[in-house]
């Protein structure tokens, strides 16, 4: 049987860091109210000439690096991005361009927050399928350009980075289950009400930015990622116990503390970066994942649940040997 097998993770996060004492002087909030509410202390903001290829170029040169190998082996590559570069090319195309790889098959995903989740199970299916046998798949957001920077609400929550891993064909156990769920019943919920059919030249006029109900996407998250967990250990006969780390998307550290109780997992084998970098969206499960994989908490054989919950309502999860 073929497997899919992460060797190499990247990330990247720009220079420019927000924090909250920053934002205190743009919004009615506190630094101490966001810690509290949150968990996060700083985000990464994409400078002015810094765009989503920019931080997925770095990321997937990282990713790279680490698995030995050269852009030229990549067949299939793969971008989670709901802030892409530009209508079209896609981000994977120019990110493709950058990279000097020329032939093998690149598009975008487009799930925010599961983003990343998605890629990676679409790019565990074309490995194998035999259809692709090294690929690349990064989550890469400039989120900040979404961003209404007077609303409170959502301007504490979200940052910019790209993560990036290197997935190849391989005899051995890597992948061992997706699992990708989706219901559009509750876009108002979060969203960005704008769009190119719905009027492209009027975007800068109110409907470009981010909107949320977060008291109800809270809960919302806090369900819905308790039954991922149960679904993702019930289709693999597998107990909580069997999992060595929890990869989590990282939105809200109360989130987090409440997916690591239904896991009954100690939060000391969660994978917990939000207070570094905020939501970077489809950036967020691979940007822990290779700090956990370069600092050397995760070790090779361990098992991996990353799971994520974002507008659509999307969600999912993957179940890995790394």
């Amino acid at each position: 049987m073929i497997y899919s097998r992460i060797t190499g993770t990247g990330g990247y996060l720009p220079d420019n860091v927000v924090t909250n004492k920053d934002l205190e002087k743009i919004v009615d909030t506190t630094e101490q109210w966001i810690v509290e509410r949150t968990g996060i202390h700083k985000r990464h903001i994409a400078r002015e000439d810094e765009y989503t290829c920019d931080l997925a170029e770095q990321a997937a040169r990282n990713a790279l690096d680490m698995a030995g190998l050269s852009p030229q082996d990549i067949d299939l590559i793969v971008v989670a991005t709901t802030t892409a570069d530009q209508v079209f090319p896609s981000t994977a195309c120019l990110l493709q361009a950058r990279l000097g790889i020329h032939g093998p098959a690149a598009f975008d995903v487009q799930a925010v927050c599961t983003g990343f989740v998605y890629a990676l199970s679409v790019a565990d299916q074309f490995i194998k399928s035999g259809s692709a046998t090294k690929t690349l798949v990064v989550g890469a957001e400039t989120v900040s350009r979404i961003i209404d920077w007077t609303d409170r609400n959502t301007c504490v929550l979200f940052g910019d980075g790209a993560g990036a891993v290197v997935i190849e064909a391989s005899e051995e156990p890597g992948i061992i289950s997706t699992h990708l769920h989706a219901d559009g019943a509750f876009e108002q919920l979060l969203r960005v009400p704008g769009g190119i059919s719905r009027g492209y030249a009027q975007l800068q006029e109110g409907n470009a930015y981010m909107e949320m109900r977060g008291n109800e996407v809270f809960k919302m998250a806090v369900t819905t990622l308790g039954r991922i967990v149960d679904e993702t250990l019930a289709a693999n006969d597998m107990q909580k116990s069997d999992i060595d780390w929890l990869i989590p998307h990282q939105a809200n550290i109360r989130i987090i503390n409440a997916t690591a109780k239904k896991l009954q997992t100690p939060m000391d084998r969660v994978v917990v970066t939000v207070h570094e970098h905020g939501n970077t969206s489809a950036a967020s499960v691979p940007l822990a994942l290779d700090v956990a994989v370069r600092d050397g908490r995760i070790q090779r054989g361990e098992t991996l649940l990353m799971e994520a919950f974002g507008g659509g309502f999307t969600w999912g999860s993957v179940l890995a040997k790394f």
